[in-house]
């Protein structure tokens, strides 16, 4: 009798794969701990913003008062198209009955959707006011020297070695530019952002409308949100999403999806003195924000529930680029001279101190001092600072 010979089976997934798999769907980036700390830092830093006297200065107390009447000449900017279709059913109301349709209400009220959360019109002339007056720059380089002054005095009975070294001295002394188009010119600045605007608000229109089509139309937002976390936060994420949303009815599906990129917007123009200083590549800057994303999206949604807030927003938003003074100092290393800046920028594309970070006593953020000394050498490399990889 012949022997038969069993059949070898072939994994259908190498080792190597599976390794593969695992690190694309794992969410270290955006797991709920990064998250609830931005959201901690929002609170955190509101309050250390609120508490420089700096802030309450004349000129301060009158940024507040037009911030405010910004915030009133918002809302009627908002509300002068709803307030035209309004009039003009009132005039057609003379020649249609409309008291046996429901369309004009749903035609106001989908106005006012669309304009609060599928544009996201507020925020967008919010954040004109970075291109009229230099006030939120000066607020968040005011608030960086706050933060240095307080984590000395709080730290002034420590040792000196095992401080941090401070931010504000250096970074004053980098020259600004459009963190972005890098460019000193407010007008090609300001004309990159209208693109970019129009660019999102033509895009979110689309995904919209497309989502009312039938059949397909309740797919459209669900991949939209897949192919957009994908690329922002990685695999694990998106499918997290994308399951979520086949189930989620669709006003509350595009209120998330819009709160996510609109928080994720403010949080890139709160950042914008920092990112004008330095001067990051667009791979750079895009790994940069990679590494931080969970903190970031909690840092950043937490100050978008308090913009809106009607009127105050404005006045919010003035806070919320004080309070970015305090994140800085939290993910990122203080910077060297401008002199001593090369490779600075590329050093600081990964999170260097994230892990102590994330695991610090949540009432004490101050405790850790794991920052990498300005100017400090880091191994023998060309630059004053080491290439790691990403």
């Amino acid at each position: 009798m012949s022997q038969r010979r069993g059949k070898v089976q072939v994994p259908l997934v190498t080792p190597e794969q599976e390794e593969k798999l695992k690190k694309k769907l794992e969410i270290k980036n955006f797991d709920l701990n990064a998250i609830l700390r931005g959201a901690q830092l929002t609170v955190v830093g509101a309050l250390r913003a609120l508490q420089n006297p700096a802030l309450f200065t004349s000129e301060h107390y009158k940024q507040a008062a037009l911030a405010v009447a910004a915030g009133i000449a918002i809302r009627i900017l908002i509300s002068i198209p709803i307030v035209g279709i309004k009039v003009l059913l009132w005039f057609l109301s003379f020649f249609i009955n409309f008291d046996a349709v429901s369309w004009d209400d749903s035609l106001v009220s989908g106005l006012d959707f669309v304009q609060n959360y599928v544009l996201q019109v507020p925020f967008f002339l919010m954040t004109l006011m970075r291109y009229i007056t230099p006030t939120l720059d000066n607020m968040f380089m005011d608030s960086l020297r706050w933060v240095d002054d307080t984590y000395q005095e709080k730290h002034k009975n420590d040792d000196p070695a095992q401080l941090r070294p401070p931010y504000y001295p250096n970074m004053r002394l980098y020259s600004t530019r459009d963190g972005t188009t890098h460019s000193k010119s407010t007008a090609e600045a300001l004309t990159q952002l209208l693109l970019r605007r129009g660019k999102k608000a033509a895009i979110s229109l689309a995904i919209f409308a497309l989502s009312y089509t039938p059949y397909v139309g309740r797919l459209v937002l669900p991949a939209a949100s897949f192919y957009t976390f994908n690329a922002s936060v990685g695999l694990g994420p998106a499918l997290l999403i994308f399951g979520s949303g086949i189930f989620l009815p669709r006003r509350y599906l595009i209120i998330f999806l819009q709160s996510y990129f609109t928080s994720r917007s403010l949080t890139r123009e709160l950042l914008e003195p920092y990112f004008s200083r330095i001067h990051f590549t667009a791979a750079q800057k895009k790994k940069w924000f990679y590494d931080r994303s969970g903190l970031l999206f909690g840092f950043g949604v937490g100050f978008y529930i308090f913009l809106r807030i009607p009127l105050l927003g404005v006045l919010i938003y003035g806070i919320a680029e004080a309070s970015t003074a305090y994140l800085i100092t939290k993910i990122t290393d203080p910077p060297p001279p401008p002199e001593k800046s090369l490779g600075f920028a590329e050093s600081q594309q990964r999170w260097t101190n994230k892990h102590e970070f994330l695991s610090l006593d949540w009432a004490n953020l101050d405790s850790h001092a794991g920052h990498v000394k300005a100017g400090q050498e880091q191994g023998a490399t060309s630059t004053p600072y080491e290439k790691r990889e990403l």
